[in-house]
């Protein structure tokens, strides 16, 4: 729980252990020490829940503009009318008597708001109707319609889009996030990995000519049938794989944290570290040690396995990587992203990971304990905007410690409690369609705002009557409001193109 990792961590007389976690095997007897908040788990707990309150929501510019586009307008409103009725009117007569006399066949067939009936008594009120005319086509052409619709429904289209791919994103504003990233760190047991060790290598290491591969593998999943350890589990799975028939076993003994022994058909068979084979007084053979070491280095786990007082075979067992985990990698490298191996694994297994997926030995960072992996992230904050990807109770401070926290479905409740999007299709290579898909909504907002702006910079010089001394055109009061409505049907339109992104 802890850890993370798929190896259970060994524990002695007098060791300390953690509320919560699981005894594989064997009689404990503990004594409490830390009880409520003092506990790991709950300490975990509050560093979750600290990180949280640590962070800001996303600042959307055009929400903070549109909170005083409204103040503007008015102002430019008002702007407009004492330059028309005081100056504009005077100074350019005849074109503003023109531009009202527009007026009169509309008015003079009806009785108008202000009673007036005749195109002589329209003249006489010619600057008064131009002014308020082009103040209001400007309080109207300059609607914050535009503005206010462009972040939220490319958002609503995105998060919409992220939905249909299988990524569950909780909130538009890490959409706006995730745009922003530059480092992509990964767990490894769990994420990078399966998380569910697999037997690489069964090796006989004896003269005896009538054991051979399978036959070593009969006689350790024999043995493991009386303990649930991971290790035994993976055993057990190749065996039924091979669909082979185990013989029958009886004795079992667990030393926990060292090995077990059970008896096979009249012979004791032993399976475990080399110290407690020794110990038990079975020579290790130099070939087998020389063997061990080889796939010690390549991130395996080595069992030794034993009959009697020989030494008969080894038994390797790996956690293997995902099918995608090296793609996934190599895109997110491609894209400009820094990426990070945070394990708690020893440094041998991480390197061996992070060899295969194409990191660096600066980007494996190995070792490091559940709390400890969220002062990492801190510190990588201090150079990059970060996202975190794992899947267990031990990577859940460091997922919302992060920018951007990412889970996949089959990770923990507390693991897809905290973080940000949730991979439902539970696929790595998701992690990029996220990113892409971040990036195409966020580029879309851009466009929003822009053409939003563009609008208004153009709309609101026209309304305000730019065009009217020079070639006697002013806009109605009903244009404006035409072309504040096209304005907002053009952003939602620009959003919906979004449905066209294609994951790459």
């Amino acid at each position: 729980m802890l850890t993370g990792e798929s190896i259970p961590t060994e524990r002695l007389m007098g060791d300390s252990v953690t509320g919560g976690t699981i005894n594989q095997s064997g009689t404990i007897i503990i004594r409490a020490t830390h009880t409520g908040k003092d506990t790991n788990l709950a300490h975990i707990i509050s560093l979750v829940e600290a990180a949280q309150m640590r962070k800001a929501p996303a600042q959307k510019l055009a929400d903070m503009v549109a909170g005083y586009f409204s103040y503007g307008v008015i102002a430019a409103s008002i702007l407009t009318f004492i330059f028309w009725y005081f100056f504009g009117t005077h100074v350019w007569q005849d074109i503003t008597h023109n531009a009202t006399m527009k007026m009169v066949d509309t008015l003079s067939h009806q009785q108008s708001p202000l009673g007036i009936s005749s195109p002589k008594i329209v003249s006489q009120y010619s600057g008064l109707i131009l002014s308020l005319k082009l103040a209001i086509a400007v309080m109207v052409v300059a609607c914050p319609c535009a503005l206010g619709l462009a972040t939220p429904t490319a958002i609503l289209v995105g998060t919409a889009m992220g939905a249909e791919m299988g990524l569950l994103i909780k909130g538009g504003d890490v959409l706006e996030k995730v745009h922003h990233l530059s480092a992509v760190v990964f767990d490894k047991t769990g994420t990078l990995t399966t998380g569910q060790p697999k037997v690489t290598d069964c090796l006989p290491i004896t003269s005896a000519e009538t054991l051979g591969p399978t036959a070593l593998l009969k006689l350790a999943a024999a043995v493991e049938v009386g303990t649930s350890h991971p290790l035994a589990t993976a055993i057990q799975t190749a065996a039924k794989e091979k669909e082979l028939t185990l013989p029958c076993a009886t004795e079992f003994k667990t030393i926990p944290g060292l090995g077990i022994s059970a008896i096979v058909d009249g012979s004791l068979v032993l399976l475990g570290k080399w110290e407690w084979l020794q110990e038990r007084g079975i020579t290790i053979p130099k070939v087998a040690e020389e063997q061990a070491v080889l796939l010690a280095k390549s991130g395996k786990t080595v069992v030794g396995v034993a009959m009697d007082d020989s030494f008969i075979g080894i038994i390797a067992v790996r956690d293997i990587l995902r099918k995608d985990a090296q793609h996934t990698v190599a895109k997110l490298q491609n894209m400009g992203l820094r990426v990070v191996l945070l394990s708690g694994d020893r440094q041998e297994a991480a390197n061996v990971i992070g060899k295969k997926i194409g990191l660096d030995v600066e980007d494996i960072i190995a070792g490091v304990p559940a709390i400890e992996k969220a002062i990492t992230i801190k510190k990588l904050q201090q150079s990059y905007t970060v996202a975190m990807i794992g899947d267990g109770i031990n990577d859940a401070p460091a997922l919302s410690q992060a920018d951007i926290g990412i889970t996949l479905k089959s990770g923990t409740d507390i693991a897809m409690e905290t973080a940000e999007i949730i991979l439902m299709s539970d696929r790595l290579t998701d992690v990029v369609s996220s990113i892409q898909l971040s990036r195409a909504t966020f580029n879309k907002i851009r466009q929003n705002i822009f053409w939003a702006f563009a609008y208004n910079i153009l709309s609101i010089p026209l309304a305000a009557g730019i065009l009217l001394p020079i070639t006697g055109f002013s806009l109605s009061p009903t244009g404006a409001a035409g072309l504040m409505a096209f304005s907002s049907v053009s952003v939602v339109t620009n959003s919906l193109f979004l449905r066209r992104f294609n994951k790459t």
